[in-house]
């Protein structure tokens, strides 16, 4: 995964305001927040299980709300995830807990492995390693999580995942190992 490049100040506000402005469009096509059935997600294929809750077909997951994470983009082998870091999220060192961005990165390197699945199929994390490398505060404004797949075969997946902000500078970077298995029949 390639790190992004710097962005001048300028570029960094236009790029806040892109992102504000496509997270604000599709919470607006959220669901409410709810749970969703086994036999819901084995009747489809992972990327458009995925598709259909950021399209608000299905119920909006119960995490990105807890964090206000926002679903973006969906693609095979590919996911991003914006989240905004908030003052209720700070440690006692004076910076964003690191589980925010943990829970960032889990969620987007495991959708990200979810988006290649097969109909039937699920999977769940069986390893996930993050690295932080900056402190993230409240001041930098909403960051994205993007997850990408590294390599699946018919019981693993492995993706990788990194946090960044509008000026391109990277917070964590993680990778995950995700064991794939037939979901239960109905």
């Amino acid at each position: 995964m390639k790190t992004p490049k710097p962005r001048t100040p300028e570029e960094a506000a236009a790029v806040r305001a892109e992102w504000l402005a496509q997270a604000q469009a599709i919470t607006a096509k959220l669901a409410p927040v709810g749970r969703i059935s086994l036999q819901e997600m084995a009747g489809c294929s992972g990327l458009e299980f995925l598709s259909r809750i950021f399209r608000g077909d299905l119920p909006a997951i119960p995490i990105g709300e807890t964090i206000g994470m926002v679903p973006i983009v969906a693609e095979r082998g590919r996911i991003v995830f914006q989240g905004t870091p908030e003052g209720r999220f700070y440690n006692p060192i004076g910076s964003i807990h690191g589980g925010f961005l943990a829970t960032m990165l889990d969620s987007a390197v495991g959708c990200a492995v979810h988006t290649v699945l097969e109909q039937g199929m699920g999977y769940t994390t069986l390893e996930l390693k993050v690295n932080y490398l900056r402190a993230l505060t409240e001041d930098v404004g909403p960051v994205r999580a993007e997850g990408r797949v590294v390599h699946t075969s018919r019981q693993i997946g492995l993706a990788e995942g990194s946090v960044v902000d509008s000026a391109g500078r990277l917070y964590a970077h993680a990778t995950t190992t995700c064991l794939i298995f037939p979901l239960p029949a109905g």
